[in-house]
């Protein structure tokens, strides 16, 4: 008897469960709403084919209606060092900060990152020129905050199509342009020097 109830306690239950995942199936989910229990994304360190991303907000494309202003969202470059020692790499650092009041997504994958070296209108090193495996991670930049991703360069020459090439960056006290680029937002230029 007492099994009998808790069925028909459980078919009740279970049909009340039904009838409002159809009733609410066509509302939509409030804008940034993740569904709960699950992890929020979080940055994957990059090796040799993409940069790394650390947390200290997030960024992305803002999202349409989101009040987020694209022009708000700034992008930077630096260097951990303005010089490096003969057999000293640089670590490339791009920043992206929302200058907006309201949080901002923003692409923050190496599907949208460039890190890019010059000397002079010799162009060194791209980051994408020998990416093998391109990904998004959106995340929310809270007004104010700033995203860091670093990349550490391995003072290597690449051309687009990844083909082999022998050639080094000189050094003995040579300058160099570090540029980062996200989606199709360009930072100011960063020089440092190699020794």
């Amino acid at each position: 008897m007492g099994a009998a109830l808790l069925l028909v306690i459980a078919i009740v239950i279970g049909g009340f469960a039904a009838v409002a995942g159809v009733v609410n199936a066509g509302q939509p989910s409030p804008a940034g709403a993740a569904p709960s229990g699950q992890p929020a994304p979080s940055a994957q360190p990059g090796g040799p084919e993409g940069p790394a991303a650390s947390s200290s907000a997030s960024p992305s494309a803002p999202s349409a209606g989101t009040g987020c202003d694209q022009n708000l969202v700034t992008v930077t470059a630096a260097t951990d060092k303005p010089a490096y020692a003969s057999g000293e790499n640089p670590l490339l650092t791009l920043k992206v900060t929302n200058g907006n009041k309201v949080p901002c997504e923003i692409n923050l994958g190496s599907s949208q990152m460039e890190y890019i070296i010059t000397s002079g209108s010799d162009r060194i090193f791209s980051s994408t020129d020998c990416q093998s495996d391109a990904t998004d991670l959106v995340k929310t930049i809270a007004p104010g905050q700033s995203e860091t991703a670093n990349f550490p360069w391995q003072r290597n020459r690449t051309v687009q199509g990844c083909a082999a090439i022998a050639a080094q960056p000189g050094a003995g006290g040579a300058y160099y342009v570090f540029t980062a680029r996200l989606a199709d937002k360009n930072s100011p230029r960063a020089v440092f020097q190699l020794n």
